[in-house]
Parts: C-alpha cells; sequence; structure tokens
C-alpha cells in the first residue's frame, strides 16, 4: 500500500505510521535518541527507521505531551504553562483556545514509529508530507473513501492531527505549524495529510480512480482553455 501511495502520487517522502501501545513492543527496538520534539520522530521513521518512545521520550516537547496525554513531571509541567504563556503574550494562541486542542483520551505509554512500508499490523495513524497538489488528491480519495471531513484543515499545533484522526475517525489536513517546520525541516511548499491506517485500502482504491480522473480532467480543462 505504501508503495502504490508513494507512486502514485509521486512522493519525495516516505509515507509514516504511528501506533500506539499500553507496553513496549516486541521486537523493536527503542528510540536511539531522545528528540526535541514528537514531531522529530515522523522526521526519522519517514528516512527509514523504526523504533518505539516511551512517555519519556517525548519531555523535551511540551505542546506535543499535551497533545498525546503525556503525563508530565513537576519541571516539564512547568515548561508547558510558560511555552502557553509566551505564546498568549506573542498573540500566537489564548488560553481560551487550548481545550479546543485535539487530545489523546487514553495516557500515553508507548508509541511505534515506522515508515508505512514496514508497518507490523494496522497502523493507528499514517502521516504523509507532499505539495497542495500531492495532499488534494489524498483528499479527494478520502472524500471518495467516505473519511473525508468538512472544514477538516488544521493549523497548529501539527501534532494535534494524531489525537484529531483517532478521534474523529476520518482524515484531517494540517498546514503544519512553525515548530514543525524547524523540528522536521518540512519544506514551505509542503504540508500534511493524515487519516486512520485502518481505512488504508479504502483510501488506495479511491486514490487509484481519482488520479486518473484528474489527469483526464487536466487534459480536459487544457484543451477548454484552449479552445475559448
Amino acid at each position: 500500500m505504501s508503495e502504490q501511495i508513494q507512486q502514485l502520487l509521486n512522493l519525495e517522502t516516505a509515507p509514516v505510521a504511528v501506533t500506539f501501545h499500553d507496553a513496549p513492543p516486541d521486537n523493536i527496538p527503542q528510540t536511539e535518541k531522545v528528540e526535541a520534539s514528537g514531531c522529530t520522530y515522523w522526521r526519522r521513521a519517514a528516512e527509514g527507521k523504526t523504533f518505539y518512545t516511551e512517555a519519556s521520550d517525548h519531555y523535551n516537547c511540551p505542546i506535543g505531551c499535551y497533545t498525546h496525554n503525556v503525563e508530565l513531571p513537576p519541571t516539564q509541567a512547568e515548561e508547558l504553562q510558560n511555552t502557553l504563556g509566551l505564546m498568549g503574550e506573542l498573540g500566537y494562541i489564548s488560553m481560551e483556545e487550548v481545550p479546543g486542542i485535539p487530545r489523546r483520551e487514553t495516557s500515553f505509554q508507548n508509541a511505534v514509529y515506522s515508515p508505512l512500508a514496514d508497518a507490523s499490523g494496522t497502523p493507528d495513524v499514517v502521516i504523509i508530507s507532499g505539495t497542495p497538489s500531492q495532499m488534494m488528491l489524498l483528499a479527494e480519495a478520502a472524500t471518495a473513501a467516505g473519511i473525508g471531513a468538512e472544514n477538516n484543515i488544521m493549523g497548529r499545533p501539527t501534532c494535534a492531527a494524531i489525537p484529531a484522526v483517532i478521534q474523529g475517525e476520518r482524515s484531517v489536513s494540517s498546514l503544519g505549524c512553525i515548530g514543525n517546520r524547524v523540528y522536521t525541516a518540512l519544506s514551505d511548499d509542503d504540508f500534511y495529510f493524515a487519516f486512520p491506517g485502518k481505512h488504508i485500502d479504502a483510501l488506495v482504491e479511491k486514490l487509484e480512480t481519482i488520479v486518473n480522473a484528474n489527469q483526464a480532467l487536466e487534459e480536459y480543462h487544457q484543451q477548454r482553455q484552449a479552445e475559448i
């Protein structure tokens, strides 16, 4: 499925699978490096690595800890409040907005990150990054597959896309946030599309149809434009 998605969309970055577990998974190594942000683990998975994290591997990312429901020690909990306070002072976010940010309902224990091609079992969430035209095709395929959602374009924080997908059981698009773009080096020309892993068969089936339809419609509109 990952190969089909990459070929159909001509993706430069591999799709990433994220799966949550109550206990450390067997035969998968723990992350060899604690990163500055939770979304940095997405980048490492897209680069071909498979690993799992535990709660302490996310302590450097207070916002990600909030969206993933990681229980924070006092020092990190204070950092979260300080970060939110800074964002409020800058006019970036208001405290009234915080309760509306999607958050995992269950306490974080472990998460496995891997390239979708190497995922074992059905991932909770699949994350894909690419250009607007590539993400357009995915969004149209999701709608055709019955897992699209109205007003599903998210902004900050990018990591909130994961709980949003899990809770809504539908796809979401995320424009990314400045933190994500710094930590993952996401291109200014790219953004994200995420969807429930359990719907990947239906999505890929519709994606092939949507890609072929867009190619035909592109020729139709080009011809029409030339004639008018």
